[in-house]
């Protein structure tokens, strides 16, 4: 399949009152609440009405696997509440999330406590909420979940291969490599817990369907290894990475589908596991926009060829996957159609590394002043999420559903 021919270039929506646009990354019900509320900025501005087509899109073409939204995408109560309504299960990241989503009255056996890296006494406070399964990577992890939550549901997560098409990278860090995930899973079931399945992260706004089979086929291998030694598990863990549209192309969600169930196929045939998934920024992505406002324009000196724009929003506080210029952001402004030069975007704070964007070749229209807006697009997944501390005294970035 050719991404170019199959996704198309995307197209950047007239500013905000200025009509319908229809593909991802804004709305006409945003475009309203930001003409007629006029929020402070930056603020990031949620459409629920495209979290839930969202939902529908994905349980329409994974019909059998069990949905865990990837809770630290986007914490908003709002959002938990539409995906709790609409039978999702949530994966979670820290004792916080957890309290967060169990405020709603959402059942803990609806929870999975995915995070590797867990202080023992939340294991403890989560198992004893009723959270059901837990994830590992490691000795010690396996035998923190054995000593505090005796008994429980545990899967390992498995090391996969190099970026691969992800624009946020997740390797590393997390994971371990097949031959030990199988020793792991056994030892687990010696201490008396139930070890149940697989898990991987191909890495975020993964943009290469076909990197799930490498993933997919070393999980195989991790379940044939337990069961020649008398463990047979149950369930495999596909993650996230199920992309959301910035600038660059995306293939369609089928195309996802249809690369996972092939190789499901390839790899399990008529022995399949019960499949989890674990989305996150496909679902709030495209439902949000992140407004900011232009707080400065300067040059270096006359013969500078690029405008430094500043705005009131940068990677302290909304916009922390610009680093290394990673996830870059469609953007919209009053002015756009005319006249548009080379820019470096910067944010607010007195930090060297608040630059947003100065290599990733954004123009911007030479018409824009001080005070402007400027919508990033699809910015509704971890945005507000991670603007989550004070730096430099600026407030944290507030979100609006809708």
């Amino acid at each position: 399949m050719d991404i170019a021919r199959t996704a198309g270039q995307p197209v950047v929506p007239p500013f905000a009152g200025a009509g319908t646009w229809e593909a991802p990354g804004t709305t006409d019900k945003i475009d309203r609440f930001l003409a007629t509320m006029k929020p402070a900025s930056p603020c990031v501005v949620v459409d629920l009405d495209v979290v839930k087509a969202k939902y529908a899109a994905l349980r329409g073409l994974f019909p059998q696997a069990r949905i865990f939204y990837a809770v630290k995408a986007n914490p908003a109560l709002d959002i938990l509440a539409v995906l709790a309504a609409l039978g999702a299960d949530f994966d979670l990241a820290s004792q916080g999330e957890i309290d967060r989503c169990r405020s709603l009255g959402i059942a803990a056996a609806r929870f999975s406590f995915g995070n590797t890296i867990k202080r023992e006494r939340e294991i403890a406070q989560a198992h004893d909420a009723g959270v059901p399964r837990f994830a590992f990577d490691s000795m010690a992890e396996v035998e923190k979940i054995a000593r505090a939550a005796p008994g429980a549901e545990v899967y390992c997560r498995l090391l996969v291969g190099g970026p691969g098409g992800a624009d946020w990278p997740l390797t590393r860090k997390f994971g371990c490599d097949a031959e030990m995930a199988a020793d792991l899973l056994l030892h687990a079931r010696s201490l008396g817990l139930r070890a149940m399945g697989v898990s991987f992260h191909v890495g975020s706004q993964q943009t290469d369907p076909w990197r799930w089979q490498p993933a997919i086929a070393a999980a195989s291998g991790i379940f044939q290894a337990c069961a020649r030694r008398g463990l047979d598990l149950a369930f495999l863990n596909v993650g996230g990475g199920l992309p959301a549209q910035y600038r660059s192309p995306i293939f369609p969600l089928a195309a996802y589908a249809d690369a996972i169930d092939s190789a499901l196929r390839e790899n399990f045939a008529g022995s399949r596991p019960d499949i989890l998934i674990e989305p996150g920024r496909y679902l709030v992505g495209d439902a949000g926009v992140l407004r900011a406002e232009v707080l400065l324009i300067a040059k270096k000196s006359r013969r500078a060829e690029k405008r430094w724009v500043y705005l009131d929003a940068g990677r302290y506080n909304g916009l922390a996957e610009t680093q290394g210029e990673r996830i870059r952001y469609r953007l919209r402004t009053p002015h756009d159609g005319i006249r548009s030069a080379p820019a470096v975007l910067a944010g607010p704070t007195c930090d060297s590394t608040d630059i947003i964007y100065e290599h990733a070749g954004y123009e911007l229209p030479l018409a824009l002043e001080v005070g402007d807006p400027i919508d990033f697009l699809s910015a509704g997944a971890y945005t507000a999420s991670y603007a989550s501390v004070e730096f430099n005294g600026f407030t944290p970035i507030r979100t609006y559903c809708i």
